[in-house]
């Protein structure tokens, strides 16, 4: 199954990176929860799929390149690793080329344009919340979930793990 080639390749990538593995693996979660409960076509599960576990691979690169893991430097970074693994794995062009588009904006709220790509916005953030440390601030965490979940199932996840109404 793809889904299990691509964590391969997640471990290829980060090897020893325990905590960057398991930050994606924590995303592909949410996001395979979401699409369960958003009830998403085979088609754009494979890009979310696909998406969560890759979307991090340009951190190694932006912290040797530039020193920093900042959204931008991945966002640079990451499209060109993860359009040479999925041509490895013999991808379709579209699927690269949505997958390589997601990666390179998933920092930034404007590109974001569409369920695919809302449901990775919507399981990175959970994930970065809750490792970020900013769930001990309720009203705060209220405010980040109201302006970024759209989906009602991101929204269901986000009431269970916070506790807000």
């Amino acid at each position: 199954m793809f889904r299990d080639v691509y964590i391969e390749e997640l471990k290829r990538h980060f090897g020893e990176d325990q905590r960057r593995i398991n930050h994606a693996l924590k995303v592909l979660g949410y996001a395979e929860t979401i699409m369960d409960g958003e009830g998403v076509d085979e088609s754009m599960r494979k890009i979310i799929t696909i998406t969560a576990l890759l979307h991090d691979v340009g951190i190694k690169v932006a912290e040797a390149k530039y020193n920093s893991a900042a959204g931008r430097y991945q966002e640079m970074e990451g499209p060109p690793i993860v359009k040479e693994i999925m041509e490895r794995q013999g991808e379709r062009q579209d699927t690269i080329d949505r997958v390589t588009y997601i990666v390179g904006g998933h920092h930034t709220p404007a590109k974001n344009n569409g369920l695919d790509f809302q449901i990775i916005w919507e399981a990175d953030l959970l994930v970065n919340i809750q490792e970020e440390g900013i769930d001990t601030n309720v009203v705060h965490v209220r405010k980040i979930i109201e302006k970024n979940i759209k989906t009602a199932t991101g929204w269901k996840i986000a009431r269970k793990i916070y506790a807000i109404d």
